[in-house]
């Protein structure tokens, strides 16, 4: 008689791998923590099958960290260590030769291997990088020894998360370090203060459609906002009222007050327009037509130029009297991208370290970080000094100037990721570009604005939460 160890064959007891390929199928399908990912809402332009996935990554990445966290006690070593968690193997490997790299490998259940794999192949073609100047990753991980001084970070000041939609654009009041104010996708506006303890002064409600852009006036008295239900509306702060709404024919994409005449509010629109509105009355002045939808602006310290960039990528400067609000398109940068992107975040310095002079920052949707020396002379001419491409972005996710108080000599420039993730960039690097990231937020991080004191970051995200970042205090 054959022995059953030798042939394989049990005569007590079946072979368990199908009732237990069967156990596991049941055990995804009615996973809630699953179909919690993969039904959350999604932009409308975005494929729906990669949001779902990726959500699905970003919550075994967070209890991956989790795992992290508990291993990093063990010191620097070369080491691999199996763990499982929430029915998911994760292998995290620590490598000593970096001091603070971690490379995670989660392993999900097979029938969810081919989607993954799918999406995995998606996220490489999306990660190729190609620079002008220099190369980042938005999952790069900065050497402790490269962080820069001035853009440490001791925690959290406070955190916002009352509001339920995603938090599109963000700002502090101006020359403000107390005021704060937020709009969402669900129409809301939302002002506070970050002293402490922080609260919220009003919620200001008018809107049906996503808040694309505000400005606040020169004295912090209103707020002009711009939505994708086609009004511009004006709020008085302190009283928490709709002063003025202004109806237009086209989604109202981007809006900014002159800094030195308020009376003139100009606004880009999907409807390649800039139009200049009056702000006591609410009339239009004037408008200049452009080749594509422009998506965002920003005025120079003297009000005499106007810099936006379009649907295509390009980024435009147009020269303005400040006195009847006339506008005259002076010159264009093309992009030279294969693919045009809208660009989502334009602005504008008054000094750099770097150029002597005046610059410009943009950000498009396709990753592309371009940074311009600007010539008043030549009525705001702008000449490419570096840049820097990133991951292509499915948000409208913006970045910011950090503030000019560093140490080390460089530009820097701070972004959110779609990664959960607010990363610091010194464009004048060719190698380990990214100088420090902050983690805190569980969605991708559309927002970021900077205090006038420089010692606050405030950064919004897609599920709604706001995080007041504090920095540390260098010498």
């Amino acid at each position: 008689m054959a022995d059953p160890t030798v042939t394989g064959i049990s005569p007590e007891k079946e072979d368990p791998k199908p009732q237990d390929d069967e156990k596991r199928k049941a055990d995804v399908d009615s996973d809630p923590e699953l179909f919690s990912c993969l039904l959350q809402p999604s932009p409308p332009d975005s494929d729906p099958n990669y949001i779902g996935i990726r959500r699905l990554l970003l919550y075994r990445k967070a209890q991956a960290g989790v795992l992290r966290r508990k291993t990093e006690k063990l010191g620097e070593c070369t080491d691999t260590k199996r763990l499982e968690h929430s029915g998911a193997q994760v292998n995290l490997l620590v490598d000593a030769s970096v001091d603070d790299g971690y490379h995670l490998q989660v392993h999900y259940p097979r029938s969810l291997r081919q989607t993954v794999g799918d999406v995995r192949s998606f996220s490489q073609a999306l990660s190729h990088r190609t620079s002008f100047s220099s190369n980042a990753s938005d999952i790069e991980y900065p050497r402790k020894k490269k962080v820069e001084p001035a853009y440490s970070f001791v925690g959290m000041h406070c955190i916002f998360d009352q509001c339920k939609a995603m938090v599109t654009v963000i700002k502090f009041g101006h020359m403000s370090s107390d005021l704060l104010a937020y709009g969402a996708s669900d129409g809301s506006l939302t002002v506070c203060t970050v002293s402490m303890p922080p609260s919220i002064q009003n919620q200001l409600t008018g809107h049906t459609k996503d808040v694309t852009d505000f400005d606040f006036s020169t004295n912090n008295q209103y707020i002009a906002s711009a939505s994708m239900d086609k009004t511009v509306r004006v709020w008085d702060i302190s009283k928490g009222v709709c002063m003025r709404v202004i109806y237009g024919v086209s989604p109202q994409l981007c809006i900014r007050f002159h800094p030195v005449n308020n009376n003139f509010l100009s606004v880009g629109n999907a409807n390649k327009e800039i139009m200049v509105f009056n702000f006591s009355t609410g009339r239009t002045i004037h408008k200049s037509v452009f080749d594509s939808e422009v998506t965002a602006m920003d005025h120079d310290h003297t009000g005499q130029l106007i810099f936006c960039g379009d649907a295509q990528g390009c980024v435009y400067t147009v020269t303005m009297n400040s006195r009847t609000g006339a506008l005259s398109r002076s010159h264009r940068h093309r992009s030279k991208a294969k693919h045009k992107s809208p660009v989502t975040t334009v602005q504008y310095r008054t000094f750099s370290l770097l150029a002597r002079g005046p610059v410009l920052l943009t950000l498009s949707r396709d990753g592309s970080l371009s940074f311009f020396s600007v010539s008043l002379e030549v009525q705001g001419y702008l000449t490419l000094r570096c840049a820097l491409k990133l991951a292509p972005r499915l948000h409208s996710i913006r970045a910011s100037f950090c503030p000019l108080l560093s140490l080390e000599k460089g530009e820097y420039i701070v972004a959110g990721s779609e990664d959960a993730n607010v990363y610091f960039y010194d464009l004048t690097r060719p190698r380990h570009t990214c100088v420090n990231k902050l983690q805190g937020h569980s969605y991708p991080v559309i927002g970021i604005a900077w205090n006038q004191g420089e010692n606050l970051l405030a950064s919004s995200d897609f599920g709604g939460t706001v995080i007041v970042w504090k920095r540390a205090k260098t010498n």
